[in-house]
């Protein structure tokens, strides 16, 4: 049985979601979706009532010098510039991940250029 994991998604110091029971498999697509930009990380998240505390998985910016990452950000504003490209790239992201995997070169030859019911080979 897989484990599961809390994961947080943070701006700066916004209320934001935190998605609860996050299983590996869907931790493992996560981390593929988020690729080397960011870093997952395990932060202490405090729930709106500020009363409990938990600790989550957080995708962090890796670059820090990063001039995007200071000044204010306006979801509003994001949303109307880029949300419409985010939502297509994200579909085709998750049309890949359905894709079967390719094979190897060697087992793509292997598969169509050696057969066992071919007559030139003995």
């Amino acid at each position: 049985m897989s484990s599961t994991r809390d994961i947080v998604f943070i701006v700066k110091k916004c209320c934001l979601k935190v998605l609860l029971g996050v299983t590996d498999p869907e931790l493992n697509i996560l981390d593929t979706f988020e690729d080397v930009e960011y870093e997952r990380r395990t932060v202490e998240v405090s729930l709106v009532d500020g009363l409990e505390k938990l600790e989550a998985e957080a995708y962090v910016w890796g670059n820090s010098n990063d001039t995007y990452l200071y000044g204010d950000w306006d979801s509003e504003q994001w949303k109307a510039a880029h949300m419409q490209d985010f939502v297509k790239m994200t579909m085709g992201f998750m049309e890949e991940l359905e894709l079967p995997e390719s094979k190897p070169r060697v087992a793509t030859y292997e598969n169509f250029f050696c057969r066992s019911d071919d007559p030139t080979r003995s």
